[in-house]
C-alpha cells in the first residue's frame, strides 16, 4: 500500500466513522515548510456540509484515532488544512525497500492488459530526418513507460504506400534514372531532389540495367524497400525496434476503406458534392464538413486513417496510443469521429502530440525541408552523438512545447550537458562503491537510522517517490517528467555528496548507512535511465 493510500484510508476512516459521504477532496505535497510534507483540502471541502469552520474540522480530523503514528504525525493549519508529518522511521523503510528490490523497485506487475503504441509512420519518401527523430523517441520511451506500469506493449509503425506522395516519389526516382541513362524525362511537380535518389537510381542501373520505363513498377517498389531499410536502421542506431509494421495499401485490398464509406453513407454521415465524398462533421459538433475523398479520387487522411484504427480497435488493446505530429491536430478529431460513427469503442484511445523541432548550430538555425534535401538526418546526427545524448535531447522540453535542439549543448561533454550530468552521478556511485570495498571492506550490521542529517532525509523523500512518479508519467505520457524528476535525485545526490563523508573509518556504521543510500540511489538512477533507453556507465 502506497504512502498516499494510507493517508486517504486515514480521511476515509474519520469520514466513515462519521457517516459523511464525501468525495471532493484531495491531499497533496506540501510546498510550505513547517507545515508538513502532504496537506489536504478535506476542511475546508466540509465548511459548507458540517456548518463549522474549516480550522474546527481540521482539527477535529487531526484528533481522530490514527493507528499509523509510526507513519505520520498529524497537525491543522489555517485556514483550514490538515498536514501530514511523515516520520523519518517511513522513509528508512522505503530505503530498505529499494535496496531489497533493486531492479523490480516501484515497477508493477503484469496487468493482463495489452496496449498499441504507434510512431514515427513516416511515408518511406526518404531518410528519416532530426523532425521525425522526435516522435520515434516519444513513442519508444512511452512503450516503455507502459511496459514498465505493466501493460503488454506493441510497438506499431504504419505508413502509406499506396497515395500520392509514393507516387511522386516514384516519378523523381524515375527522373533520377533517366538523366543517368540519357533519356529525355519531365521533371515531377515539387519532386523530392535528394542525393539518397541519385544512390537508389545507381542501385537500380546496377541491377536491372539501362532499358526500364517511367511506367516500370520497379521505380516504386525497389524505392520503396530501399529507403524503409535505411528508415529501420537509422530507428536500429537509436535502440528502436517495433513489434508490427501495417500498411495503408493492406486496407484498400481487404475492403476495410469501402465499408468505412458505405457504413457512413448507410448512416446518411457522407454526401456526395463537386465531385467529392464529404463527411458530415457539421452534425457531429464540428464547425464544417471534412473531405474524405477528393474529386480527383484521392482519399485525404482520413479516410484510410479510420479504417486503420478501426482495425486495432477490433484486435482488441486495453489501451491504444497515437504519437502524432503537430500537422495531425486536425484530423486526428475526425478520425474518432469517424470510429465512433462505426460504432467502435475510443475512452481508450489516446493521443499525444509533438511540436516541431528546431535544430540551432552555433547559435544559427538550420532550415530544414524533406523535398529540397537540405535536412539534417537522423544519420548523420547519431554520426556526431552517441544515441544517449540524442535520446535525451528529445525530450528536454515536453512534446507539446517546440523543441530547439541544441547541437553545440549536446555535444558539450561537461555536467552542462544534462545526459552527462545524470551519468556522471551514477558513475560517482561506482566509482565510491569500489573505493568503499577497497579501503574498508566491511559491513557491519545494518543501522540506516544513523541517516538523519537533513540532506540524507531530503534524498531518501525523492527516491521513495520513484514509484508515484512512474504513475504521473504513465498517466501523462510525457517522458520529461521522468527525466526531470531524476536531475532532481542526480543533483539531490550531489548534494548530500558534497556535504557528507561517505567513507569514514572513524564511524564505520555511518559509512555503511551512507553507502546504502549511495546503492538506492543508483538503483533509481538506473532504473529511471533504462526506461528512457538511456545507457548508465559506470565509468566515465
Amino acid at each position: 500500500m502506497t504512502l498516499h493510500d494510507l493517508m486517504k484510508n486515514f480521511i476515509q476512516d474519520y469520514l466513515n466513522v462519521n457517516k459523511i459521504e464525501f468525495n471532493d477532496w484531495s491531499i497533496n505535497p506540501n510546498t510550505q515548510k513547517g507545515f508538513g510534507d502532504y496537506s489536504s483540502n478535506i476542511a475546508l471541502k466540509l465548511t459548507k456540509l458540517l456548518k463549522k469552520s474549516p480550522l474546527e474540522i481540521a482539527e477535529e480530523i487531526t484528533n481522530h484515532h490514527n493507528n499509523k503514528k509510526e507513519i505520520f504525525d498529524l497537525s491543522a493549519s489555517k485556514p483550514g488544512f490538515v498536514n501530514f508529518h511523515i516520520s523519518n522511521k517511513y522513509y528508512i523503510q522505503i530505503l530498505r525497500q529499494i535496496i531489497a528490490e533493486k531492479e523490480l523497485f516501484g515497477k508493477q506487475k503484469k496487468l493482463n492488459q495489452k496496449a498499441n503504441v504507434e510512431f514515427v509512420s513516416c511515408n518511406p519518401t526518404g531518410p528519416l530526418t532530426v523532425g521525425h527523430g522526435r516522435q520515434a523517441i516519444l513513442g519508444d520511451m512511452i512503450s516503455s513507460i507502459l511496459s514498465w506500469q505493466g501493460y503488454d506493449v506493441t510497438r506499431e509503425y504504419y505508413y502509406n504506400d499506396a497515395g500520392k506522395q509514393m507516387r511522386i516519389l516514384s516519378e523523381s526516382c524515375y527522373a533520377k534514372y533517366a538523366s543517368k541513362v540519357g533519356v529525355a524525362f519531365d521533371e515531377p511537380e515539387n519532386g523530392y531532389i535528394g542525393g539518397y535518389l541519385d544512390e537508389i537510381a545507381d542501385k537500380i542501373i546496377d541491377k536491372y540495367g539501362k532499358d526500364l520505363t517511367k511506367d516500370d513498377t520497379i521505380f516504386r517498389t525497389f524505392t520503396e524497400k530501399e529507403i524503409f531499410k535505411d528508415i529501420e536502421s537509422s530507428l536500429k542506431n537509436l535502440g528502436i525496434k517495433f513489434d508490427v509494421f501495417s500498411k495503408e495499401g493492406a486496407y484498400y485490398k481487404n475492403g476495410s476503406i469501402d465499408n468505412v464509406l458505405s457504413i457512413l453513407e448507410e448512416k446518411n454521415l457522407s454526401y456526395k458534392k463537386d465531385g467529392a465524398i464529404w463527411f458530415k462533421t457539421s452534425e457531429l459538433g464540428k464547425e464544417e464538413d471534412k473531405v474524405l475523398v477528393k474529386s480527383s479520387g484521392e482519399p485525404t487522411y482520413r479516410l484510410p486513417d479510420i479504417a486503420y484504427h478501426a482495425d486495432k480497435v477490433d484486435r482488441g488493446f486495453d489501451l491504444i496510443v497515437d504519437v502524432f505530429g503537430a500537422d495531425h491536430i486536425d484530423t486526428y478529431p475526425d478520425v474518432i469521429l469517424g470510429l465512433k460513427c462505426l460504432d467502435k469503442k475510443t475512452d481508450h484511445i489516446k493521443v499525444v502530440i509533438h511540436q516541431f523541432v528546431t535544430i540551432k548550430k552555433g547559435g544559427e538555425i538550420v532550415k530544414m525541408s524533406t523535398r529540397k534535401a537540405n535536412f539534417i538526418t537522423l544519420d548523420e546526427l547519431h554520426d556526431e552523438l552517441n544515441s544517449d545524448v540524442i535520446r535525451y535531447f528529445f525530450i528536454m522540453r515536453g512534446a507539446n512545447s517546440h523543441l530547439d535542439f541544441d547541437l553545440d549543448l549536446a555535444k558539450d561533454e561537461s555536467e552542462k550537458n544534462p545526459v552527462y550530468y545524470l551519468q556522471y552521478a551514477n558513475a560517482r556511485i561506482s566509482n565510491l562503491l569500489i573505493r568503499y570495498q577497497k579501503e574498508i571492506n566491511e559491513n557491519p550490521k545494518i543501522d540506516l537510522s544513523k541517516l538523519n542529517e537533513k540532506d540524507e532525509i531530503s534524498l531518501i523523500k525523492l527516491l521513495s517517490k520513484f514509484p508515484q512518479k512512474m504513475d504521473e508519467v504513465s498517466e501523462s505520457l510525457e517522458p520529461r517528467k521522468l527525466a526531470t524528476y531524476l536531475e532532481e535525485v542526480a543533483a539531490a545526490y550531489h548534494k548530500f555528496y558534497g556535504n557528507h563523508k561517505v567513507i569514514n573509518h572513524d564511524d564505520i556504521n555511518t559509512s555503511f548507512a551512507r553507502k546504502q543510500l549511495c546503492e538506492a540511489t543508483q538503483i533509481i538512477l538506473k532504473n529511471g535511465l533504462s526506461i528512457l533507453g538511456i545507457s548508465a556507465p559506470d565509468r566515465m
